[in-house]
């Protein structure tokens, strides 16, 4: 047997992606550049023939405008120009999220792409932090966050790629718009033979012998058979669910929020580097500026909020003058049971959904691409192969899960129903264990990998004020007068450093400003 001609055979010939918008787009981009890859270095004879299917009259969502630091890993591995790419997206830069009002009314967080400080005698630093509140100091994290303080001033620098100290490394994303990315990577995909069809799929046929996928057939007739099929039709999930009947795990009794209302506004001063959420009676706010307008939207339950409420309370917090009529939306937090059944290979909303509280939505995307690339059936359908995609999809949609609910449970909020709701629900267990760690010694558990990392969790549980009842004594290394001279200079460093960069606003403008 020639092991060479089995190692490169490609069974797959045909792909058909049913969506565009971004989860669509993100796909074909990836899949035709990895196979552009394949063949140029020999390890795949041909490329399959990608063939994107896609509605003007559908529309997608289009407000998942925030975005985590992968996806400058995204960009990156496709070849993109990270200026040229700002500039057709309207981008502006993200050093993190601030919450507004979440622990309490008229109280503020911030949640940077950064470490706090950096360890000391081997022992991670928010530990020093825990044992001086434990002292009875009041302390500020964000005061041992570069990019927090950055932020704060609203300045902006990209990080040196070989930083002199830790204290300065640090990670940003962006802020832009969902349609013109999309755009951007349809041109992308369609320079290395992505096929895009107009027109609404409006059958589904399947293989009666083994129940894989067949066909698909448009309104205006035309019938698009492939191998495998990518499910990108956003919350209805039409093959995986609507044929395939994968069925989904319903996650509302953790994550009340069912709804939300967005809504652009016009641009209203210079943009802030960061992600703005704010705390409202029955969920949450949001405020996302692009160079050419804002984004906003309010995410609430319509168990404790009526639409016409919601949508008064999201107009009454807008900070700039509204550009179009606000949009609805409804949808059940959870993930489907399996994103990988048969040959379809469900992405983006699709493949379940977790509400944009810490921009993770394309992150997803972006994972789910990576795993079908890792596990591409090359050699044909292979079920250990599919069984792992979908135990990893779980577990990273889990921990995502956790992470976000805590948000929700630490609250000190009792002003409202919702929020006194918040307070007094059960959590799953995987979190109630790791808040119980927090809780007795300040350990944060992390069962890799996760999206946030120890420092995500470290700021989420500081800046709500859940205070640990004790440290990592290996910390009492450093004697109580020195570890606060430590401190300070650290501190001072990291303030200083932070007035030096130019504006956010004048960043931009000189390096990468939207032509149009």
């Amino acid at each position: 047997m020639n092991t060479k001609s089995a190692r490169t055979t490609n069974t797959i010939e045909r792909i058909v992606i049913a969506g565009g918008g971004t989860a669509g787009w993100m796909a074909a981009a990836a899949l035709s550049h990895h196979f552009e890859v394949l063949t140029q270095q020999g390890s795949l004879p041909l490329a399959p023939q990608i063939t994107l299917v896609e509605s003007e009259a559908i529309g997608t969502v289009g407000v998942g405008e925030a975005t985590i630091p992968s996806i400058r890993a995204f960009n990156h591995s496709l070849g993109i120009d990270e200026l040229e790419f700002i500039k057709k997206t309207h981008a502006t830069f993200k050093l993190g999220i601030e919450f507004r009002d979440w622990r309490q009314p008229n109280s503020t967080l911030f949640h940077p792409f950064a470490d706090y400080g950096m360890p000391l005698k081997g022992v991670d630093f928010y530990h020093y932090l825990n044992r001086l509140k434990l002292e009875g100091e009041a302390i500020d994290p964000s005061d041992y966050s570069f990019s927090a303080q950055l932020a704060k001033q609203g300045r902006f620098a990209q990080p040196h790629p070989n930083p002199p100290t830790p204290l300065a490394d640090y990670g940003y994303a962006y802020h832009f718009d969902a349609g013109r990315y999309a755009l951007f990577l349809r041109e992308y995909a369609e320079q290395r033979g992505v096929i895009r069809l107009e027109g609404k799929i409006e059958h589904v046929q399947l293989d009666q012998s083994n129940g894989h996928i067949e066909s698909i057939r448009l309104d205006n007739g035309k019938k698009i058979q492939g191998d495998l099929f990518l499910d990108c039709s956003g919350f209805r999930g039409l093959l995986i669910e609507q044929s395939l009947k994968t069925g989904y795990d319903d996650w509302r009794q953790w994550l009340p929020c069912d709804r939300a209302i967005a809504i652009q506004t016009e641009k209203n001063g210079d943009p802030t580097p960061y992600t703005l959420t704010i705390a409202r009676d029955s969920g949450w706010q949001w405020r996302i500026p692009l160079q050419h307008r804002t984004g906003n939207g309010y995410v609430y339950s319509s168990a404790f909020c009526n639409t016409d409420t919601a949508r008064e309370t999201l107009l009454q917090g807008l900070d700039g003058a509204p550009i179009k009529e606000p949009r609805s939306f409804e949808f059940v937090t959870g993930t489907r049971k399996k994103v990988w059944h048969k040959n379809c290979y469900a992405l983006g909303l699709a493949s379940g959904f977790l509400e944009p509280l810490e921009s993770t939505s394309i992150s997803l995307i972006q994972t789910g691409i990576s795993r079908l690339l890792t596990f591409f059936p090359h050699h044909g359908y292979c079920q250990s192969n599919i069984d792992e995609v979908n135990r990893q999809h779980r577990h990273e949609f889990e921990r995502i899960r956790d992470f976000i609910i805590l948000h929700y449970k630490i609250t000190r909020r009792s002003d409202t129903e919702f929020w006194r709701h918040c307070q007094n629900m059960a959590v799953p267990d995987t979190l109630r264990h790791k808040m119980e760690l927090y809780k007795s010694r300040g350990y944060i558990m992390a069962q890799s990998p996760e999206a946030f990392e120890p420092d995500s969790w470290a700021a989420i549980y500081m800046g709500f004020h859940y205070d640990a009842n004790d440290y990592d004594r290996r910390a009492d290394a450093i004697e109580l007068g020195d570890l606060k001279q430590q401190l300070k200079k650290i501190r001072d460093t990291i303030h200083n450093a932070a007035s030096q960069p130019t504006s956010h606003a004048e960043f931009i403008a000189r390096h990468c400003a939207a032509e149009d």
